[in-house]
Formats: C-alpha cells, sequence, structure tokens
C-alpha cells in the first residue's frame, strides 16, 4: 500500500514549503517551460493533423488507429535507444492503474480527432488547455500522480480564472 500511496502522491518536506532554488536552477526551469511551451505548439499541430486524417479518410477511428500504430512504432524506437539490462525489473511495482494512461491517451486523442473538424483547432485546443489548468492546479495541490505539492492560492484561483475568462473571449467573441 505504501508503494501505491507513493505513485500517486509527490514527496514533499515535512512543512509543505518549496525551497529556494539551487544554483542553475532558475535556467534549466526557464528551458522546460520553453521546452513545455514548444511542446504545446506540436501537440496542437499533432492533434489537427490527426484530425485532418480522421477527416480525409471520413473516419476518426480509423485516422486515430493510423497514428497510435505510428506513435507505439516511434515509442519502441526512442524506448530501445535508452534500453539498459533489467529495464522492465520494476514494472512489477507500477500500480496497473498508472497503466491506463495508454487507454486515456487513445480515448483522448480520438476525441480530439473527432471533435476539431467539428470546432476547428484553435477552439478545441484553448478549452483543452482550459481543463488541462484546472486538473493542473488540483494535482499540484495534493500532490497526486508524482507532482510537487503545490498548493491553490487565492492568487492562483485568480489566475485561473483570468485565463478561463481569456478562453470564453478568445473563443466566443
Amino acid at each position: 500500500m505504501d508503494l501505491v500511496f507513493k505513485q500517486f502522491y509527490a514527496g514533499d518536506d515535512s512543512n509543505g514549503l518549496r525551497a529556494e532554488p539551487k544554483d542553475g536552477e532558475t535556467d534549466m526551469k526557464l528551458l522546460l517551460y520553453m521546452l513545455t511551451l514548444l511542446i504545446g505548439v506540436v501537440i496542437t499541430v499533432h492533434l489537427a493533423m490527426n484530425g485532418k486524417v480522421g477527416s480525409v479518410l471520413d473516419n476518426p477511428r480509423v485516422g486515430n488507429a493510423i497514428f497510435w500504430c505510428i506513435g507505439a512504432a516511434t515509442a519502441v524506437v526512442i524506448g530501445l535507444t535508452g534500453w539498459r539490462s533489467g529495464a522492465l525489473a520494476p514494472l512489477k511495482d507500477v500500480n496497473p492503474i498508472l497503466l491506463t494512461a495508454g487507454v486515456l491517451g487513445a480515448s483522448l486523442v480520438f476525441g480530439i480527432a473527432w471533435i476539431i473538424p467539428q470546432l476547428g483547432a484553435g477552439p478545441l485546443t484553448l478549452v483543452m488547455v482550459a481543463g488541462q489548468i484546472a486538473a493542473g492546479l488540483v494535482l499540484s495541490h495534493y500532490g497526486l500522480i508524482g507532482s510537487p505539492v503545490n498548493p491553490i492560492t487565492p492568487v492562483r484561483i485568480i489566475g485561473v480564472l483570468v485565463m478561463f475568462a481569456g478562453v470564453v473571449m478568445a473563443t466566443y467573441y
């Protein structure tokens, strides 16, 4: 049970306070934020491409299946580049619930591929990001699924509300 707890909840110091950044940590975080921004761009383009394939085929399920097959082959190649003896040995310690991420991912991409041709990439992405912000806030607040604890504060709530207002404005006006 302790292992399950550790996989779902991030470790944090006993008082819940965040430590000051160490030397070079701020520069590294900036690079990580820039990479995350790039990943956001790639996700949007990827999902639009998936939606287009589904539209051209007139079958988003088949388009999604093609994307996942290509993605699975790519994941195997990427995984093999970091392969070391015994790499899968700790798999027995992974909570099976965590392995449902593949099902979630496939369902997510299928849903998006089906919605993009109907709403458009812009509105879908904006609303999806709003959902990600809300979920990220909760995951970080409670330290769920390995996220470092970062409590929800009134300022963060105001920031999220401003972002949600921006999503509504950008989507409907």
